[in-house]
């Protein structure tokens, strides 16, 4: 999921092709953010297998939050000190020995440590990745730079969990399979990282220092991150949900056993998420959080209609609609804080936001396997998918109010 960007740093030494910079660069971004999502359709497998709940589920999946946030609050800053090449090279390293870990034997407390240093991978790789992707392109073609770098994040997203699905499918070892891909794709992205980009040029900065990113905002703009937190984090928490369970409700609900279409309805999701934040590019970052606020809230109710009629249909519809409304938040979210803020003050209001965000990934995803514990996976769906709906339309009422009274 996209994370804020870095956009200082050391000068680079200019010998090394900028446009195969460029590729390896967004293909290791690429990668890393796959290993993030491949577990995606492998839960239902897990929790036959391991006699896993779907509280346990959730919790697997919201322990990733905790490393992303955790690499955003505390190593923000890192590439600016040791320079983009060796800290995108710590990412793709911590996802390979993510992976590592998911090929062994598998239990709980294995399955969360991994998680948790997939989820450092992708906080250490989703703000230097992008800042090395801009930093990498020509000077003119800046626009073009950011683009990719959202392709690269939520598409990275999207295939992680496709092709896990398609390899669960086709092989007859589903929790190998995948990782073992992963891990080959990660040994040829630490390749490219390693031939084709820059290493920092002499005189920059190489020490090794942990300084942690403040979370705080300004009082002017508080009401605007508050209600820009709501918005994406709501988006967010629907994309954490849909992920979490989406592979237990097609088993055990629809009773389709297929990995492929598990992978497939998240991944909707994630490219969709992309289509979004280019989409809101083109609006006023007010109007894109209020359509998107207004499409969260359709998104709820597809959700609603496949989990109380057991619809494939409605569900698919839902992660399109979620996809695109997350996306338009979360541009717009970045816009109307991050972006309206001195640069001194950015980095702390990036970091609060997206820990607000990303708290609001995995809290109500653990709260839906609680819920689901006590009254069931559908019920506990449709709850969820209420309190979405009654969220996402008070934002976008407000939103909506605040455009109108902004027009002369």
């Amino acid at each position: 999921m996209s994370s804020p960007t870095t956009l200082s740093s050391p000068q680079t030494a200019a010998h090394v092709a900028p446009r195969r910079a460029v590729v390896a660069t967004a293909f290791a971004f690429a990668v890393t953010m796959m290993g993030t999502t491949i577990p995606t359709p492998l839960y239902s497998i897990y929790s036959a297998e391991l006699a896993f709940s779907p509280l346990t589920v959730t919790v697997l999946f919201a322990v990733y939050a905790l490393g992303v946030v955790g690499a955003l609050s505390l190593f923000g800053r890192l590439s600016d000190d040791l320079g983009r090449r060796p800290v995108l090279l710590m990412a793709v390293g911590l996802a390979l020995f993510s992976a590592i870990l998911f090929l062994l034997p598998p239990s709980l407390p294995l399955l969360i440590v991994a998680r948790v240093i997939s989820g450092l991978g992708a906080g250490l790789m989703s703000g230097t990745g992008t800042a090395a992707v801009i930093d990498f392109f020509p000077a003119e073609r800046k626009t073009a730079a950011g683009t990719l770098a959202v392709a690269a994040n939520t598409g990275g997203l999207a295939l992680g969990t496709f092709l896990a699905g398609l390899l669960a499918d086709a092989v007859p070892f589903p929790l190998a399979a995948p990782f073992i891909a992963h891990l080959v794709l990660c040994a040829l992205a630490l390749i490219g990282l390693a031939v084709w980009t820059p290493a920092p040029a002499q005189g920059s900065r190489g020490s090794l220092r942990i300084r942690p990113r403040r979370l705080r905002v300004p009082a002017e703009i508080r009401g605007s991150f508050v209600r820009a937190v709501l918005a994406a984090g709501t988006g967010f928490a629907v994309t954490g949900v849909l992920t979490a369970v989406s592979a237990l409700f097609l088993a055990k609900e629809l009773h389709l056993a297929s990995h492929l279409l598990a992978g497939s309805v998240v991944a909707i999701a994630f490219a969709g998420m992309a289509v979004g934040q280019l989409i809101a590019r083109r609006l006023r970052p007010r109007t894109a959080l209020a359509i998107g606020c207004a499409g969260l809230v359709l998104a709820a109710a597809a959700l609603a209609l496949a989990l109380a009629a057991a619809l494939l249909a409605a569900l698919l519809a839902s992660a399109v609609l979620l996809g695109i409304s997350g996306g338009l938040c979360l541009n717009a979210g970045i816009a109307t804080t991050v972006e309206q803020v001195p640069p001194a003050h950015r980095g702390e209001v990036s970091s609060s936001f997206f820990a607000g965000i990303y708290l609001m990934l995995a809290v109500p995803a653990v709260g839906v396997g609680l819920l689901a514990g006590a009254i069931g996976l559908r019920p506990a769906g449709l709850v969820f998918a209420a309190v979405v709906a009654v969220l996402a339309a008070a934002v976008g009422v407000v939103e909506l109010v605040g455009t109108r009274r902004a027009k002369p």
